[in-house]
């Protein structure tokens, strides 16, 4: 369903693309541009009463796909490591994981999808990463460690404050 704040979550598609130029400075525009749009998508969403289920997938898609085309782009240019990216995307192995919890326990279709509080935690430091990769930053190891840490947070908030509809 085509609503302004689906349209702008789709706007990280295109500036994701941007990355193929190596201009730091484009890329990093781009980089704003994608959280501006991760962060306005939802307010339209809710001012103009405009929230889908689809919404709801898209919007976090739409973040995933933007982050793993920039820190593969990122790999390939040696500006990270395959262990300290996989750190980086870590909490989406812990949305896998409750995802397999739905399943086992028969809740999937059930299951309200919400943004959890640390996954948007997450979702920042993720974009501010970005930006540091992007001009060359090197972070220590424990810099990663932290995205783990919130990794496990997230799938620790999604168990206790899960909630599900009555189909």
């Amino acid at each position: 369903m085509l609503t302004i704040s689906n349209a702008i979550s789709a706007l990280r598609f295109p500036l994701a693309l941007l990355f193929f130029s190596h201009n730091i400075y484009l890329r990093f525009v781009s980089i704003i541009l994608a959280m501006i749009t991760d962060g306005i998508d939802g307010y339209f969403a809710r001012k103009f009463k405009s929230a889908t289920k689809f919404g709801a997938y898209f919007d976090p898609a739409m973040d995933k796909f933007f982050v793993y085309f920039v820190l593969f782009l990122f790999l390939i240019e040696k500006k990270i490591n395959i262990y300290f990216g996989l750190m980086t995307i870590s909490r989406d192995f812990a949305l896998f994981l409750f995802g397999i919890f739905l399943l086992i326990t028969k809740r999937w279709s059930t299951y309200e999808v919400k943004p959890v509080r640390w996954g948007k935690i997450t979702t920042a430091l993720q974009f501010l990463t970005l930006i540091g990769l992007n001009f060359n930053i090197n972070f220590p190891m424990y810099y990663y460690l932290i995205f783990v840490l919130l990794s496990l947070l997230a799938l620790i908030e999604m168990f206790f404050t899960s909630k599900y509809t009555n189909k």
